[in-house]
């Protein structure tokens, strides 16, 4: 019998999901590493492949989730905290990652503001971590 967490891997991976073999094995490391918390949700899957788009998430999130595991956190909601706090740093189209990423832990509906200027790279990674967050919610 085949886990939550390896379920949204095979759907992801199925589904052509993933950027490159770099992205494909940061998601896969924080699965494995993290699935089996009691934290663990759809909507920190979700987060957990957008920050493994590239290096720089994916050692923030692997510092936030070893916090969570080590005091012993049965939710998100610290990191949702978290989220918050670095969204607001941001001044930049970043801003709207951090927020899709709490609108992911939230499990509400993310929609990109109309007058927001956001770069091409950036719509492309919002654009992709909400077809993946569609193919996890069918899971």
């Amino acid at each position: 019998m085949s886990s939550r967490k390896d379920t949204y891997f095979s759907i992801l991976d199925i589904g052509n999901m993933f950027e490159d073999s770099g992205h494909r094995t940061r998601f896969k490391e924080l699965l494995d590493c993290y699935g089996d918390f009691p934290f663990f949700s759809k909507g920190l899957c979700k987060c957990m492949y957008l920050s493994a788009w590239d290096e720089e998430h994916f050692c923030i999130m692997l510092e936030i989730l070893t916090d969570l595991s080590l005091g012993r956190e049965t939710s998100t909601r610290e990191m949702r905290v978290k989220g918050e706090a670095l969204a607001e740093e941001r001044h930049d189209a970043e801003y709207y990652v951090y927020q899709l990423s709490n609108a992911f832990l939230d499990n509400v509906p993310y929609h990109l503001p109309e007058a927001a200027a956001v770069p091409q790279e950036i719509l492309h990674i919002i654009s992709r971590a909400l077809q993946a967050a569609e193919l996890i919610d069918q899971a």
